[in-house]
């Protein structure tokens, strides 16, 4: 879920958005945004591609939030800055600056939901989703504090199913929709959307991670033919369509993530505008998309915002 690229590359990005289209070389020599203001001013009427989730209309483009919360999904070096950079003020700053651009909606945990509603005592109007699992009183702690979606916390799914306990996770999904929420499950594999859908449960919108970066070693190297030393999280080129074949076959809304492969295709622009095609013409219109924000470089919330208009 993660946009997570560190190399600097501000001017990059830029002379990549303007090869694009996507900005006029006249508003980016005078360093404005999208709409003609400046870019850490406010864009207050721009809008973004919207998709319902329930009764609510959410932009097609979702803040993610991993690394706000310094989860690179790449190095403990990564974290760290990420954690330095994002404080409290930093974060609402770029939340402002992703409402701004027309997202309209923030995804993170239990723990942000305090945060979210400080946030908006200060003036942010953003919808908060979250992920979660197992505690009743984080349900109600999230539904106190505004959110209005709860998705069964993607890690916690896939090992339930992986050991054969999914039908485990059926009683919270009913204890979500009984707080009054929206009812989602996020998972790193195509099979646990299958099965799901199988099963039909009262489920609103699957969280699909494009990605199934988690596998082990053993079913690594049953793939590669070896595994990788050490082995942490592996991006396989052949991820995506699988998942995006089970985001085809269900009717229900489904909120892609990890489009990037955690920042690792952020390293060239030209990756960057691929990833945000291949995933917007591979998943339905009723889709979106949630895409973590590291915008101490470059004014991320403007360019990812710039490619939903061009390919959502």
């Amino acid at each position: 879920m993660s946009r997570c690229d560190v190399d600097a590359a501000a001017g990059g990005r830029r002379d990549f958005l303007k090869k694009a289209g996507a900005l006029p070389a006249a508003l980016m020599a005078a360093g404005t945004g999208c709409d003609g203001s400046a870019a850490e001013g406010k864009s207050e009427n721009a809008t973004l591609p919207q998709i319902r989730l329930g009764k609510y209309s959410i932009s097609r483009l979702i803040c993610g939030a991993n690394c706000f919360n310094g989860g690179s999904h790449l190095s403990t070096f990564v974290n760290r800055q990420m954690k330095e950079y994002y404080t409290q003020e930093q974060v609402f700053k770029t939340l402002r600056r992703c409402q701004e651009v027309g997202i309209n909606c923030w995804q993170s945990g239990t723990s942000q939901v305090e945060q979210y509603r400080q946030f908006v005592d200060q003036g942010l109007k953003m919808h908060y989703i979250a992920i979660a699992a197992g505690k009743s009183e984080d349900i109600q702690k999230l539904a106190q504090g505004g959110c209005i979606a709860i998705a069964h916390h993607g890690e916690t799914t896939d090992g339930m199913f992986k050991s054969g306990r999914i039908d485990e996770m059926h009683d919270y999904l009913k204890r979500v929709r009984d707080a009054g929420l929206l009812v989602g499950v996020s998972t790193h594999m195509p099979d646990v959307v299958d099965t799901v859908e199988s099963k039909g449960w009262d489920v609103d919108y699957y969280m699909t991670c494009v990605y199934e970066r988690h596998r082990s070693a053993e079913a690594l190297e049953k793939l590669l033919g070896q595994a990788p030393i050490p082995v942490g999280e592996v991006y396989l080129p052949n991820d995506p369509p699988r998942m995006f074949r089970a985001v085809q076959q269900t009717k229900r809304p489904c909120l892609a993530f990890k489009i990037l492969a955690a920042g690792r295709l952020s390293e060239r622009s030209h990756w960057v505008e691929q990833a945000f095609r291949q995933t917007y013409e591979s998943i339905k219109p009723t889709d979106g998309v949630i895409i973590g924000i590291y915008d101490r470089y470059s004014d991320q919330p403007a360019e990812n915002a710039a490619l939903v208009r061009k390919y959502g």
